[in-house]
């Protein structure tokens, strides 16, 4: 696998004097008046998405010169010994190979023990989804990160599909107040408890399991293997536990890119064996449009350029998701870990520091909830965020005219952030509210809208689960391009760990007071917080 890192490539130095000739001073309104055809070429379509990149600040030739950038980074090499099951995940000796768990029988890696794992765990849900037999009303999913926040997005993102007279919860974090929030709603006679953690270790998920056990058993609950399954590959703790079924998955498997796997149980059990090898598919179809799509068009990779253009040259660092479907309310909070968890890194695969800028925050509420609360900062805020808008063409309900209120303001939105207003337009008009000792002039200054602030629209004609699993696998290749282009490596977490080691350090504290050693800030919490 050959990689080159960005800045030491010719293309870098190329875009650098793009961006100083053309990129910085892009006015897309002005773009719009000189190419009628702009949102046609630059509109681009893969498996069950559209995306509309023609309200971003970039020209085509700045697109073309992205492109080479990615061919002097080798990301055509990089994308393929991935997928190939090359080690790229170079700090932990490991593929990556999220890929397989969505390939069709027989014709991805380690294909007999993916489907193996997958019937099982189907046949598991079909089980329990037969209420009349199984008893099961409630499922609670215990888990965190990777374990919890892929699920906890399906699951509602794809209610149209799912299983009525079946509730599905979802507990992650280690305070109290989460679990007991769901556990006094619920029987244990009609509850199945879902354990996920690959190592059946995991601070949060085992402090949140042994308590559902202790409530299950001091309830009067009958039998914990039959109420209790597990997603582990510690078969041998789960068993101590008390549980009978368990469901494995493998150290290729990165907890964020691990909803394709058994860690997919409760989503099964919500949508069905049908519609979960139908999100597969859906995925699967973006795998073969990254692998195969030239560069040009394939969108992964346009979407991942597109990042490291207004990250590194624009230098914004933030980016805001708007899906405008209710359905997709969890999207922004699972894309936080998504990307932030794998392209938060501050140094290249050769451990040298990085001397340019790597993830954006990702953030973002569902429309219309968002233009009521941070939609102010983005239109007349003094700091640029692109953001991006996903529109669902035909909605799972009947309310037509809801829907196209819901449509007009997504269009409306991306159209107000690249339009703006001019002080002489404000001037112009009347505002009601306004208070009419105002100068008008000061009024107008208020009122103006600066506009040109870039935006990206992703079209799906309806949300299914073949159209949720091609969007997810498109941001989780995007990232993957993004983070190559960068030179780090995606799929390692080390930032995750020293909080998690001091916490287990400090944890035996709040009982004997003892502060020797600590600093002073946390010695004087601690004494606080435990007196």
């Amino acid at each position: 696998m050959s990689a080159t890192r960005c800045d030491r490539t010719p293309a870098w130095a190329a875009l650098h004097g793009h961006f100083e000739a053309h990129g910085r001073s892009l006015d897309l309104r002005e773009a719009f008046a000189r190419d009628p055809g702009r949102a046609a070429s630059l509109t681009f379509e893969a498996p069950e998405i559209v995306v509309d990149l023609s309200k971003n600040l970039i020209d085509i030739a700045g697109l073309h010169f992205l492109l080479d950038l990615a061919r002097d980074c080798g990301l055509e090499g990089a994308r393929d010994a991935m997928l190939a099951g090359d080690p790229v995940n170079l700090t932990e000796g490991r593929a990556v190979l999220h890929t397989a768990l969505r390939a069709p029988r027989g014709e991805g890696l380690f294909s007999d023990e993916v489907h193996g794992v997958l019937d099982a765990m189907l046949a598991c849900a079909e089980r329990v989804r037969d209420t009349a037999a199984s008893g099961i009303r409630h499922v609670v999913n215990i888990g965190i990160g990777g374990s919890d926040l892929g699920p906890q997005m399906v699951v509602p993102a794809l209610d149209a599909y799912a299983q009525r007279g079946l509730t599905l919860h979802f507990v992650s974090n280690v305070d109290g107040h989460d679990i007991t929030r769901v556990l006094r709603t619920l029987r244990p006679a009609e509850t199945l408890f879902i354990v996920a953690s690959k190592t059946f270790t995991t601070q949060e998920t085992m402090a949140n399991a042994e308590a559902a056990r202790a409530w299950f058993l001091a309830q009067g609950g009958q039998d914990v293997a039959r109420h209790f399954v597990a997603c582990t590959t510690n078969v041998a703790a789960a068993a101590k536990f008390g549980i009978q079924t368990t469901f494995g998955f493998w150290d290729w498997v990165g907890g964020r890119y691990s909803l394709w796997s058994a860690i997919g149980l409760p989503i099964a059990i919500a949508i069905g064996a049908d519609h979960f090898r139908a999100l597969l598919a859906g995925a699967h179809a973006m795998d073969r449009h990254f692998a195969t799509a030239p560069l040009p068009h394939n969108l992964p990779v346009l979407l991942g350029l597109l990042d490291v253009w207004y990250r590194n040259f624009h230098g914004y660092a933030s980016r805001s998701v708007a899906p405008y479907h209710q359905g997709l309310a969890r999207l922004p909070a699972y894309l936080q870990q998504l990307e932030m968890e794998s392209n938060g890194k501050g140094v290249d695969l050769a451990g040298e520091p990085l001397p340019y800028g790597t993830s954006p925050v990702v953030w973002g509420e569902a429309g219309t909830n968002g233009q009521h609360a941070y939609f102010q900062m983005l239109h007349q805020g003094t700091d640029v965020i692109p953001v991006e808008f996903i529109a669902v063409k035909t909605p799972a309900h009947a309310l037509v005219d809801q829907h196209r209120k819901l449509l007009a303001n997504c269009l409306a939105q991306s159209q107000a952030l690249m339009l703006g207003k001019t002080r002489d337009q404000a001037q112009a008009e009347r505002a009601p509210t306004a208070s009419a000792a105002l100068d008008p002039a000061v009024l107008a200054s208020h009122r103006s809208f600066p506009g040109n602030r870039p935006s990206s629209t992703f079209v799906l004609d309806a949300l299914t689960p073949r159209s949720l699993g091609a969007l997810i696998a498109l941001y989780e290749h995007r990232v993957f391009v993004a983070g190559h282009v960068w030179g780090l490596n995606p799929y390692d977490q080390w930032g995750v760990e020293l909080g998690k080691a001091l916490a287990s350090g400090l944890l035996p504290r709040f009982e004997t007071g003892d502060t020797a050693g600590l600093d002073g800030s946390t010695a004087a919490l601690l004494t606080r917080l435990s007196a």
